[in-house]
């Protein structure tokens, strides 16, 4: 099939990266990084008895930061320890067996491995594109699973992410409804307005390999997630950074910490109270860097708009109602919302 592999480009240009992952100037991280500081995001302790705290914390941290990391999630340490190891050990299969789980051409489904998401942009005869390999697999509700695209090997891959999907519940439960508080709703209303029981979970994982330049390539360029929320763990490798007043500042990462990323239809429904975050991902020299975020989406056709009870005269609504569907269409192919 010959699906497009970063890992391939890296294989046959040792050295050296072609000219489609050379970024602009305004882009190159290597110029656009706040070098010497480390921007430590909110750090939240998921476990603290006190509630009223905790949904100051959340609220605080998702109006004015977007991005945070909770702590005592109870998310068991060995289960993370296993969905890192079996997408690790899936990324490391010879190309040919990686490409078994190759999105097809013709498909609708977002699902697969290698997927190109967003439209590469072009500058004069060069497409752009980030150092960056895929696997996308829809993992709850086991009404959209497609296990087509779940790798059989390593063997453990579908119990690893079952698992952990088991344990995400509470972690999501617990923080829609936190987030539902925190607006003056009820608990339930959030994750009501984001789809309820019908909300899907997108598990992505980014695969970054050693790049020669690290300087001038990216990952994955400036973006917000299109989801409600993300919620991501990382390997021990270093390389998110988020905008903050205008400058791009890496992200320190806290073991064992889930990172929070208030996505597109989280600010739509809190009717910009809480705030999509804007970040990217830069890459290393020496080592491969791998994340696993999981977007919190509505179904397609679930329509999604500022919560009606947020919305009066005074406070007019700040964005459109509409399909999730027609939202990602628009996002990706870069048209106006």
């Amino acid at each position: 099939m010959g699906v497009e592999s970063v890992e391939r480009e890296r294989e046959s240009n040792e050295g050296t990266i072609p000219a489609e992952f050379i970024r602009s100037e305004n882009e190159q991280p290597g110029i656009t990084t706040v070098h010497g500081k480390v921007l430590e995001v909110p750090i939240i302790d998921f476990s603290d008895p006190d509630e009223e705290k905790l949904i100051v914390q959340i609220t605080e941290a998702s109006s004015n930061w977007g991005m945070y990391q909770i702590v005592k999630h109870d998310i068991p340490s060995e289960v993370i320890s296993k969905l890192q190891a079996v997408g690790k050990e899936f990324f490391e299969l010879p190309q040919e067996e990686k490409e078994a789980y190759a999105k097809p051409p013709d498909s609708g489904s977002i699902e697969g491995y290698g997927t190109k998401l967003f439209k590469e942009i072009s500058e004069g005869d060069t497409t752009k594109k980030g150092w960056v390999d895929n696997l996308f697999n829809k993992i709850w509700p086991p009404s959209v699973v497609n296990y087509q695209f779940w790798p059989k090997n390593p063997p453990s891959y579908r119990e690893a992410n079952e698992e952990y999907a088991k344990h995400l519940h509470n972690v999501v439960e617990k923080l829609f409804r936190l987030l539902s508080l925190g607006l003056g709703l009820e608990g339930q209303e959030l994750k009501k307005a984001a789809g309820g029981d019908n909300l899907e979970y997108l598990l992505k994982i980014n695969y970054y390999p050693p790049c020669p330049r690290p300087d001038l390539a990216l990952g994955v360029v400036a973006h917000t997630d299109m989801s409600t929320v993300t919620i991501l763990v990382p390997n021990d490798v270093q390389g998110l950074q988020a905008c903050k007043d205008g400058r791009w500042y890496d992200v320190k990462y806290i073991p064992n910490a889930l990172v929070i990323h208030i996505g597109d239809q989280m600010e739509i429904m809190s009717n910009g109270k809480y705030t999509s975050v804007l970040h990217r991902t830069t890459v290393n020299k020496d080592k491969t860097r791998i994340s696993w975020p999981v977007f919190l989406e509505p179904p397609a056709d679930h329509v999604v708009g500022p919560h009606p009870q947020l919305v009066n005269a005074v406070n007019q609504p700040k964005c459109k109602t509409k399909k999730y569907g027609d939202y990602v269409y628009c996002k990706i192919n870069k048209l106006p919302q």
